[in-house]
């Protein structure tokens, strides 16, 4: 690889009080083949890496460009890559606010993260969310594969985008949830002929908003992912139909990895404003092996 050697930090994306998060390769951008960007999260031991590169220097609000790849290639957005590459960011600027102008393919928004004792909280602006109802041929190849039956089925799945779609599939209950065993070759097969980026499977809503979630991606190559925190935009904004304006979202705990993702949804002439959030630790850094 041409870029043996390089600086690598791994970054514990959308912690949940201090403990898990998600770990994600953080480095800046190198001219690397789109192969050897794919292969940077798997010699990492990473489901995703983020490639930072700044347009301009201004301290106020600089332009940052920011790249997201799994070991399947690149995707167009990753939230959870997004609050990483914001405490990333944020170290390397020092100080205890940090702002800059974020560059993803097809859109530029805010970023901002305000450090703490122990890490750094990172928020962004989500952008908008395409919601609408699945097809009886969707839901027919999709739930099967995940396991979710008539008896666990809640009312509300939603076919959602911000960038790619996926299948926003509610649960009864969190035991339900939790007991999902997808069957990954067929679920991969019904995401890949649908072109869905993944399932996010989440329990009913408590009346104060918590949520317990679980993302299956295995098109992308991440099985199940530690933190998803674009498909949570996702539910955020169709629970803002229904009066919830704030979310915080538990994932990764049958991973033995516990996040947490914020979300909060206001509405706007052009569909809900949704910003989201978590907290996030700059582990160490490493090079390339």
């Amino acid at each position: 690889m041409s870029g043996r050697g390089l600086p690598v930090a791994i970054v514990r994306a959308c912690l949940r009080d201090g403990q898990g998060g998600s770990p994600t390769a953080v480095l800046d951008e190198a001219p690397l083949s789109d192969d050897e960007h794919r292969r940077v999260p798997v010699l990492m031991g990473t489901s995703h890496a983020v490639f930072v590169s700044a347009h301009d220097g201004r301290p106020s609000a600089p332009a940052v460009s920011l790249r997201f790849f799994t070991a399947e290639g690149e995707l167009p957005a990753c939230g959870h890559g997004t609050v990483a590459a914001l405490a990333f960011l944020a170290g390397r600027a020092g100080g205890e606010e940090y702002r800059a102008t974020l560059h993803t393919a097809g859109r530029v928004f805010p970023g901002w993260s305000v450090r703490k004792e122990t890490h750094v909280n990172a928020a962004f602006d989500a952008g908008p969310v395409d919601l609408r109802e699945p097809t009886a041929t969707e839901c027919g190849l999709v739930l099967p594969a995940l396991g979710v039956t008539s008896e666990t089925l809640a009312p509300g799945t939603r076919v959602a985008s911000v960038g790619r779609s996926r299948l926003l599939v509610p649960v009864a209950t969190r035991a339900a949830l939790a007991a999902l065993s997808p069957d990954f070759a067929r679920l991969r097969a019904a995401c890949d002929r649908l072109g869905f980026l993944g399932c996010y499977v989440y329990s009913v809503p408590t009346p104060t908003g918590r949520v317990a979630a679980r993302m299956f991606a295995p098109s992308i190559g991440v099985a199940e992912d530690i933190a998803n925190a674009n498909s949570t935009a996702c539910l955020a904004a169709h629970l803002a139909g229904q009066g919830v304006t704030e979310i915080a979202v538990g994932m990764g705990d049958s991973l033995g990895s516990p996040s947490t993702i914020n979300a909060t949804a206001q509405p706007s002439p052009s569909g809900p404003l949704v910003h989201l959030g978590g907290a996030a630790e700059v582990m160490c850094s490493v090079r390339l092996p």
